[in-house]
């Protein structure tokens, strides 16, 4: 029977010195005033080129990524797969402006597809659209389209460079979700790899922020559009990363905020959305922390008799949290991935921050991940010598 109260399994991947540290971290960013002072002191010391990037990766980078380069992963790469778990591996560097930026990148996760095409260990790939297309491209064509734009077409080239890698290693690949502002631009170039490379299965996959108030409705939009072109479907379902920043600049430029009212309103659209994919036979992946999430969709496969090891259904979490979801999940059967971010540490910094930033606006998150690494230091009896 499906439990995520077993702390034995999921934290059967750490030693004791890796469970006391996690411990440390995670009372740290549990501090919400020392959060907001941190980035702000990190990106002061970037800006005055201090030298605190050793201390960023034996930190929080060593919780939340596998390291600077795919060979630095593997070795976290293997651990996972030693415990039933897959690797999304997510080259983390977002917002680039200049022509060799954004190839390099490209070039960059062309290798992360080579090296997922050996191993099965690597059942997906992730990629954000402004990592190899410059951001104010995205954004000015967010609304319109872009007609006779070699600049446009040469970005573009680059994504289908990437989707026809992917469809041709045969290791499906995820398109991340962004920003608002540029998130339509990316919806239309997604579309576009999906009619080309999903014909006989979901390769190219979308992602849904269902934190935003109109994503279950265009989640029934595009698979109605699936059905009309007559390609196969791929999503990835997550609540949403940009929620604070969504907010100021909804209030900045007086527009009415994409960003639901309420978290119930987020729990309700993301459950409703599981739900639709399950039943419409859409590829999916879930990627939440959130318990009830993913007990729904679990419950939904038991008691529709559907296969466990269905690749069509997958469960994700990041890399360093929700270890009691993700390794409990496993040990039932089902298909299980976690993000594993990687990319020079001052390239990374903007997903850390974020993961910083969730921990703490998040209700119970961090309260959570303490209390389920308490439990299990003192059921190794660790506690009191930490």
């Amino acid at each position: 029977m499906l439990s995520f109260d077993n702390t034995e399994v999921a934290f059967s991947g750490q030693s004791n010195s890796e469970l006391k540290w996690a411990h440390r971290l995670f009372k740290l960013i549990g501090n919400n005033k020392l959060i907001v002072f941190g980035k702000w002191a990190t990106n002061f010391a970037l800006a005055v080129r201090l030298p605190i990037t050793g201390i960023i990766k034996k930190t929080i980078f060593k919780q939340f990524c596998g390291g600077e380069n795919i060979e630095e992963c593997k070795t976290v790469i293997n651990k996972l797969n030693e415990y039933g778990i897959g690797t999304i591996l997510d080259y983390s560097v977002e917002a680039k402006a200049n022509e060799v930026e954004l190839e390099a990148c490209c070039k960059e996760l062309e290798r992360g597809i080579k090296l997922a095409a050996k191993n099965k260990e690597i059942p997906f790939l992730v990629f954000k659209v402004s990592g190899v297309v410059a951001f104010n491209l995205l954004e000015k064509y967010n609304h319109e389209l872009p007609e006779n734009n070699p600049e446009y077409d040469a970005a573009y080239a680059r994504v289908d460079r990437l989707c026809k890698a992917a469809y041709e290693a045969d290791t499906p690949i995820f398109i991340d979700a962004e920003e608002s502002w540029i998130q339509e631009t990316i919806d239309r170039i997604t579309e576009e790899m999906m009619v080309k490379y999903n014909k006989e299965k979901a390769i190219v996959y979308n992602t849904l922020q269902l934190y935003r108030w109109d994503r279950l409705e265009a989640l029934k939009n595009f698979h109605k559009t699936a059905e009309e072109k007559g390609y196969h479907m791929g999503v990835k379902l997550v609540r949403g990363a940009y929620m604070e920043k969504e907010r100021e600049r909804a209030t900045h430029k007086n527009y009415k905020s994409p960003i639901q009212l309420d978290k119930a309103a987020t729990d309700k659209d993301y459950d409703l959305a599981i739900i639709y994919c399950a039943e419409n036979k859409i590829a999916l992946c879930a990627g939440t922390h959130n318990e009830e999430s993913s007990f729904l969709l679990a419950n939904y496969m038991e008691e529709n008799k559907l296969d466990k090891a269905d690749s069509n259904f997958y469960f994700a979490q990041l890399l360093g949290m929700s270890n009691h979801i993700s390794f409990n999940l496993s040990k039932q059967g089902y298909n299980v991935a976690k993000y594993v971010p990687y990319g020079p540490v001052k390239e990374v910094i903007p997903y850390l921050i974020r993961r910083a930033e969730e921990n703490t606006s998040v209700a119970g998150q961090t309260s959570r991940e303490l209390a389920l690494i308490s439990l299990e230091m003192k059921r190794r009896k660790l506690l009191k010598k930490a």
